[in-house]
C-alpha cells in the first residue's frame, strides 16, 4: 500500500530561503518507492513576465491532473514510441553517476526516472519531483511495479524544496516549457546542483528544415490537439497547449543563452528526429570561480 506524509509543511518561503541556499524544509519523505512527500507549492517573490499562453500553476497543474489516467498511452501512440528513445539517449548522453544523487524536475509520470533507475548503480539515490500530484501517483505506481527505489516528491520547479549542491545530476524532460519563469527554474535547478554535476534538458523543438517545419507545425497544429485531446479524454485542452507552448519557448542559442545564465556552461546541444526534440547538456559553474570573474 502506498503510504504518504499528509502534514504540510508551516513557517517556511522557500522562494525568500533559496536566495540564502536554504530551501524550505521537506516533510520527511519516508523510504523509496512508496512515498510522495508532501512540500508546499508557489509561494514565490513577484509574478514572472506574461507569456501568451496561460502556464499559471492552476491551469497546468489541472490539466496535467486531468490528462494523468491516459497520460502514458496518449505519450506513446502520439509519438509513435520514439520518445522512449530519446529518453535512453538523454541517460546514454548524461549517464548517472557512479554514486550521488540524480533529481529529475517536472517529472510527470516518471518515465525518464524509470529509465535512469534502470542504468544507475543500487547506492544511486534518484529523486522524482513534480507538483500534480495525479501525475506523481502514477510514477510511485509504476516503480512499484518495476522493483525501482525512486523518492517521488510534490514541489514547485520554482522552489525546490533541496538543499544547495545536493545534486550530481540534474534532468528535466518535457517540462522545461511548462514552468511559469522558465529563468528561475533554471535557476533553481543550477541552484541545487553540484559544481561539476551536470544538466539534461530533454525538451521539444523547432526543426531548422523549412519542408519538415511546415509538416511538422501543420500536424502539430491541426491534427495532433484533436487527437491528443481524444486519445486522452481531456477536456481541458491539453494537447493545444502542447504545440502552443512549444512554439513559443525559446529553443536553441536562446535556450542556451537561458541555461548559461542560469549558471551553467559548457553548453551543448543535440537535436533529435529532425530536429522536433533537442537533448541540451551542461555542466554547473563553479560558483565560488563565477563570483570572483564579476567581481
Amino acid at each position: 500500500m502506498t503510504s504518504f506524509v499528509a502534514e504540510p509543511v508551516h513557517g517556511t518561503n522557500p522562494a525568500a530561503e533559496t536566495a540564502a541556499g536554504r530551501p524550505g524544509e521537506p516533510s520527511v519523505i519516508a523510504d523509496q518507492t512508496d512515498t510522495i512527500g508532501k512540500l508546499p507549492v508557489g509561494g514565490h517573490a513577484g509574478p514572472p513576465p506574461a507569456p501568451s499562453v496561460d502556464k499559471s500553476g492552476d491551469r497546468v497543474r489541472g490539466m496535467f491532473a486531468e490528462i494523468a489516467p491516459r497520460y502514458d498511452f496518449a505519450n506513446r501512440l502520439l509519438s509513435g514510441g520514439i520518445d522512449v528513445l530519446w529518453r535512453r539517449t538523454t541517460v546514454r548522453r548524461a549517464p548517472p553517476p557512479a554514486a550521488g544523487a540524480i533529481l529529475d524536475v517536472c517529472c510527470g509520470t516518471g518515465d525518464l526516472a524509470l529509465t535512469y533507475a534502470a542504468r544507475a548503480a543500487a547506492d544511486v539515490r534518484i529523486v522524482a519531483s513534480d507538483f500534480c500530484r495525479p501525475m506523481l501517483d502514477r510514477g510511485a505506481a509504476k516503480a512499484r511495479r518495476h522493483g525501482r527505489p525512486i523518492e517521488w516528491v510534490e514541489a514547485d520547479a520554482m522552489a525546490l524544496p533541496f538543499a544547495a549542491a545536493e545534486f550530481d545530476l540534474v534532468t528535466v524532460a518535457f517540462g522545461l516549457r511548462n514552468i511559469a519563469d522558465t529563468s528561475r527554474g533554471l535557476a533553481e535547478m543550477a541552484r541545487v546542483t553540484k559544481s561539476g554535476g551536470r544538466l539534461a534538458i530533454l525538451e521539444f523543438s523547432l526543426p531548422r528544415s523549412a519542408a519538415i517545419r511546415a509538416g511538422y507545425l501543420w500536424y502539430f497544429r491541426n491534427v495532433l490537439p484533436r487527437l491528443g485531446n481524444a486519445v486522452a479524454r481531456n477536456g481541458s485542452d491539453a494537447y493545444a497547449y502542447l504545440n502552443q507552448s512549444v512554439e513559443e519557448f525559446p529553443s536553441g542559442e536562446r535556450l542556451a543563452a537561458l541555461v548559461r545564465a542560469a549558471g551553467f556552461e559548457s553548453v551543448e546541444m543535440m537535436p533529435l528526429t529532425f530536429g522536433i526534440a533537442t537533448l541540451t547538456i551542461a555542466a554547473r559553474a563553479d560558483a565560488s570561480a563565477r563570483g570572483a570573474s564579476h567581481g
